[in-house]
């Protein structure tokens, strides 16, 4: 199976319109990819969907594109998922935005809790979410979803329940003890699932308080101790095995 190049672009997308990339994106093309004046690609937006597009040149600082037609893609999850994910250290929430686009999820809300070590004024905050947001997109481009998912600006978690509305949403944390049902035991989301998931060490006990208050149920995944990240990607691949995108196909009876 060849592997077509796919690109997340800014432009809007239409039949002929012509593109015009800057220099990240034609040295991406050009001495990453080496990708030659004259190939084809695919380009797409998250609103427009996805079209082939032509490669009229390429520069060091610059590349055109000339858009053709318009490509069926269907590659999203029909199971909706919003991640709230607590914040951690170095490179695992890149490495969780990166992998829960992967695995389908619709939105991404990177939260700020009492037991996590990273700390995010509004300003280093919002480069956090352009950051998070293009890793997004970046995914989005290698795994064929032509959607990236919303990624919110960090917020601590106590404001986060002042303003969250999911009242459709079913609404797990992620915990560990005996008084928390396995996640393979519940019913399916009969609209969204909304998973809360901590950081490095966990939530407070006034977080779990909070949670309970808002309408989460503890859950559990197994008797081990997870990492934040692993936790995060084995709860959104449990969940689309069992009710989303990655559940088997019924057998089909005979006739």
């Amino acid at each position: 199976m060849v592997m077509t190049t796919r690109l997340f672009v800014s432009d809007r997308l239409s039949n002929g319109a012509k593109l015009t990339l800057d220099a990240d994106q034609a040295h991406y093309l050009g001495r990453v990819l080496r990708i030659e004046a004259g190939s084809t690609i695919s380009v797409f937006n998250g609103n427009d969907g996805e079209f082939r597009a032509t490669v009229d040149s390429l520069r060091k600082k610059q590349a055109i594109l000339l858009v053709r037609e318009k490509i069926e893609t269907n590659l999203e999850s029909p199971f909706k998922i919003h991640l709230v994910q607590g914040v951690s250290r170095g490179e695992r929430m890149d490495f969780v935005v990166q992998k829960a686009t992967e695995l389908g999820v619709k939105r991404i809300t990177p939260v700020l809790t009492d037991h996590g070590v990273v700390r995010l004024d509004p300003i280093r905050g919002e480069k956090r979410r352009a950051h998070w947001q293009r890793v997004a997109e970046s995914a989005c481009e290698q795994c064929g979803r032509v959607r990236p998912p919303l990624v919110d600006a960090p917020i601590s978690l106590n404001k986060w329940f002042g303003a969250n509305d999911v009242a459709d949403a079913t609404q797990l944390i992620l915990t560990l003890g005996a008084n928390s049902r396995p996640m393979t035991a519940m019913d399916a989301p009969p609209v969204k699932l909304c998973l809360l998931l901590g950081p490095e060490g966990g939530f407070s006990e006034s977080e779990l308080d909070d949670a309970a208050l808002a309408g989460f149920e503890a859950v559990s995944l197994g008797p081990r101790v997870l990492r934040t990240e692993t936790a995060a990607l084995t709860a959104v691949a449990i969940a689309q095995s069992l009710w989303g995108d990655l559940r088997p196909e019924p057998t089909p009876r005979p006739a």
